[in-house]
């Protein structure tokens, strides 16, 4: 809707309807640097009326069959792909602070955030439990899922339809209905879903999404005694908060949290492959204060921030935008070898050996993803065993097969994201026996 100067006005969306909220945050384009729109800063009163509707939804639509909840995504798959257009110039423009391009939202985001829904439908009607019998006893015992209830759905701002759709459907899919917290930096997307899921089937009260910070909406939804479980990607500092809050519930948790990624290039590398895909990887995605510690910790800038000009249209003077930044001669102990970079920037350091590069890519607190790039195939299954990372590509890079885990070691998270292991994470399994 219209807001004030006729900025778009975001709404939360709780049991079916859109609702106002009694004060607002700025929301800023970051090719210019100006407000856009405003986002509900929500707090108490608003997780209470999400949890109250999600409450009331949930006993008809865990106790619709697998099928049917297949269908209902299914459609709602469809008419996310037919907003697709739509949708990415709406991802690309409100990318925060981190400026995501037109053509990467229209690529990437919006199709991944359609296939989500297209895998969870599908993958949903698959699972099969466990049967073993006693005969000596008389005994059969066999396992059952259900759906565990309300699912807090707390999302990033580098990714934001993608990885909330990442979670709203295969919770949704299990049985569950969920409350969605995206960031407040990167609400459009989430408010323009909540448009669809009434035309997709999705009753009032499955689906609620409220918009606001962190202290506000994030610590009253993960500390409810009624949200019984917890899936988060975000930040480590933000990770032990959650884990605080929920303590003393024993609430299911599943955190997904930063990374610093090594990309291992030996001289036996297919170049061709390896460098076009490891500067798509290293600057794909759009932090000044870390070039200003590495240059005082003696490390050389060769190109981007600080050495060259950025030139910029007027219009887009006061916009986040930052060259593409390649430092060398960096110290192991650098902040910029050790801590989470978001933006266009990449160290490059030289090794002498397999062990030598494995310690020092593992001589970190984080162990999401690596790249492991050489022509020998015995190199690569050694090397890629060896690293402390949840995931390891080899020879190519952000090639996902949905049906195995993904997740991090270490300070990267805590649990694992896939068809099995998201289905496992948003139900609870239940051992009968029966005796004959």
């Amino acid at each position: 809707m219209a807001g004030r100067g006729g900025l778009l006005m975001l709404e939360n969306f709780i049991g079916g309807k859109f609702l106002p909220c009694s004060s607002y945050l700025d929301s800023y384009d970051p090719s210019t640097g100006e407000v856009y729109c405003h986002v509900p800063n929500s707090g108490k009163e608003e997780v209470e009326a999400a949890v109250e509707a999600a409450r009331a939804a949930f006993p008809g639509w865990s106790s619709r069959s697998p099928q049917e909840r297949s269908q209902v995504l299914q459609r709602l798959a469809d008419l996310l792909e037919q907003s697709l257009e739509e949708l990415a110039q709406a991802e690309s423009k409100d990318q925060g602070e981190r400026g995501k391009t037109i053509t990467l939202a229209r690529t990437m985001d919006i199709p991944r955030a359609v296939h989500n829904f297209r895998f969870f439908a599908s993958s949903i009607l698959h699972h099969t439990s466990e049967c073993t019998q006693m005969d000596h006893l008389g005994c059969l015992h066999y396992t059952v899922r259900a759906p565990v209830g309300i699912a807090a759905l707390i999302s990033p701002w580098n990714l934001p339809l993608y990885l909330l759709t990442w979670k709203i459907a295969p919770a949704i899919a299990a049985g569950n209905t969920v409350i969605a917290k995206p960031s407040e930096l990167t609400s459009v997307t989430a408010w323009m879903m909540c448009r669809l899921l009434e035309k997709a089937g999705v009753p009032p009260g499955v689906v609620n999404i409220v918009f606001g910070t962190g202290p506000r909406v994030g610590e009253a939804l993960v500390s409810h005694p009624e949200v019984p479980l917890i899936s988060f990607t975000g930040s480590q500092p933000t990770a032990e908060r959650i884990t605080q809050l929920s303590a003393p519930y024993c609430k299911k948790l599943s955190l997904e949290l930063g990374g610093k990624n090594p990309a291992i290039i030996f001289e036996d590398a297919n170049l061709a492959e390896c460098i076009p895909t490891t500067v798509r990887s290293s600057f794909a995605n759009q932090v000044r204060s870390y070039i200003k510690k590495a240059r005082m910790e003696g490390a050389q800038i060769l190109c981007g921030e600080g050495v060259d000009k950025l030139n910029l249209p007027p219009r887009n003077q006061a916009g986040y935008f930052m060259l593409p930044t390649v430092i060398t001669d960096v110290k192991d102990e650098s902040c910029c070898m050790k801590e989470e970079i978001f933006g266009p920037v990449t160290c490059v350091v030289p090794f002498d050996s397999e062990e030598e590069v494995i310690q020092r890519a593992n001589n970190v607190k984080y162990g999401l993803a690596a790249t492991v790039w050489s022509g020998n195939v015995g190199r690569v299954h050694r090397v890629a065993k060896k690293l402390q990372s949840g995931l390891v590509w080899t020879n190519c890079w952000l090639i996902r097969e949905l049906n195995l885990p993904f997740g991090g070691m270490k300070s990267s998270g805590v649990g694992r994201e896939g068809a099995k292991d998201s289905y496992e994470f948003f139900t609870e399994v239940k051992t009968i026996t029966v005796k004959h």
